[in-house]
């Protein structure tokens, strides 16, 4: 997998490359050669993107951008028709705001560090065709993402 990533610190670059791995690996979708793109943006551009995308007009704490229309439980492999001539499927891009990550950490009493973690790797599981419209989906998808942060010991503070 390769990560395109903007204004992505070094730290948190490794830690949602290992989440990543970990998350396409469970879910299946390791047969191709995939890229993303992950930035870390301000709380006024994450309100415009949402606004011109989702026409809501507040900010929130990730945007997922997919580029296939891809349903849950379909995988990555379904779309080889769509392999750039370079061999790489791009599957789409994923948006945090810092600054609404940080007041949630703070509100959920975890790190930062677990906040960027759970909003990276919910905005990949979107990217991958899962959603929370509805209980049952939300319960696949939940279950599916602490899975994966717990397996890699990416705890809530007192777990």
């Amino acid at each position: 997998m390769r990560i395109n990533f903007e204004n992505v610190g070094h730290c948190n670059r490794k830690l949602i490359a290992k989440i990543y791995d970990k998350a396409m690996n469970d879910t299946g979708n390791r047969a191709l050669d995939v890229t993303i793109t992950v930035s870390i943006v301000s709380q006024k551009r994450i309100k415009q993107l949402n606004q011109q995308y989702r026409n809501v007009d507040k900010a929130t704490d990730v945007l997922s951008f997919p580029m296939l229309n891809i349903k849950y439980p379909q995988k990555l492999a379904d779309f080889k028709q769509e392999i750039a001539p370079d061999g790489w499927l791009y599957i789409g891009d994923v948006v945090i705001c810092k600054k609404i990550a940080k007041r949630q950490a703070k509100e959920y009493g975890h790190s930062l560090r677990r906040e960027i973690a759970f909003l990276a790797l919910h905005g990949l599981l979107h990217v991958l065709g899962f959603d929370h419209i509805d209980a049952d989906d939300e319960k696949v998808m939940m279950s599916t993402a602490e899975n994966i942060l717990s397996d890699l010991d990416i705890k809530r503070e007192g777990e």
